[in-house]
């Protein structure tokens, strides 16, 4: 790729971003909903690293929800200066800390009809996420015809940890947003359950935003533990002509049928 675009492949490091969900945003869902706050996320590095970045290009990817490395960009990269005291750190809203640096780094078009389409394999050396392009020559795992997110799974096999619910993609809110019903928290740590209602207009997604940004949602018995990053899945969706009480008797018989009350995280 690099050799089509007429760069030298010792000029480019390349940059894999992965890292835990934090206010519900990844790098991932930073260059997929704002590109701007990418590029500062990855413009800030630690001064102690500058050695690892010292190259004219950056060819970037981020890892996707499914495990893919994806191409994000090709930068031109340029001196790296103090951190300015508006400077945001993207994923925390919080001040960059004294030990970093900011970079001036310009998006190039140069490859730009790979980004979003264009999947590499890393290797087995993750944790190493700056390389030298000369050095490590990546295979091409999958090039597609446009961007495209995953399809909504469907409520019956929709599982996900809460620390994701805030970076679904569009189609699987507005799915998740629209419907009602009853819904599962499963706590990885100690294996206890916790059965759910959503009956608010906002379905799903909005009783599960509570919890994603809280993490225990105001119910009580949950707030009283640690916070954990729960499971969350659908044990049954309510119809277009269930009232609201409909639903929590469709919540106390599931209730029963766990026995989330007995040995589970429900309190009544």
């Amino acid at each position: 790729m690099l050799d089509s675009a007429g760069i030298d492949s010792a000029l480019v490091r390349l940059l894999r971003h992965q890292r835990a969900p934090l206010n519900g945003a990844t790098p991932y869902t930073l260059w997929r909903d704002e590109r701007s706050l990418f590029d500062a996320y990855q413009a800030t590095q630690q001064v102690k690293n500058r050695a690892r970045f010292t190259a004219p290009y950056w060819a970037s990817f981020v890892v996707t929800p499914n495990g893919q490395t994806l191409f994000a960009g090709l930068y031109a990269v340029g001196e790296p200066g103090t951190v300015p005291t508006s400077w945001p750190y993207p994923l925390s809203k919080a001040p960059a800390g004294g030990g970093d640096e900011v970079y001036s780094t310009r998006h190039l078009d140069d490859l730009a009809d790979y980004e979003g389409r264009l999947a590499i394999e890393w290797g087995a050396g993750t944790r190493t996420w700056v390389q030298r392009a000369d050095q490590q020559d990546k295979p091409i795992e999958e090039l597609t015809r446009r961007f495209a997110e995953p399809p909504f799974p469907g409520f019956g096999a929709f599982v996900e940890p809460l620390s994701r619910i805030l970076a679904l993609p569009s189609s699987w809110t507005e799915a998740l947003r629209a419907a009602r019903g009853i819904y599962l928290l499963t706590c990885p740590i100690t294996k206890e359950l916790y059965v759910g209602s959503a009956i608010g207009s906002d379905g799903f997604l909005g009783r599960w935003h509570h919890y994603a940004v809280d993490g225990h949602g105001g119910n009580v018995m949950l707030r009283s533990r640690e916070r954990s990053d729960y499971q969350v899945s659908i044990l049954e969706v309510a119809g277009s002509l269930d009232s609201d009480a409909d639903v929590l008797a469709l919540e106390s018989r599931w209730k029963g049928k766990l026995q989330s009350r007995a040995m589970g995280l429900n309190a009544n």
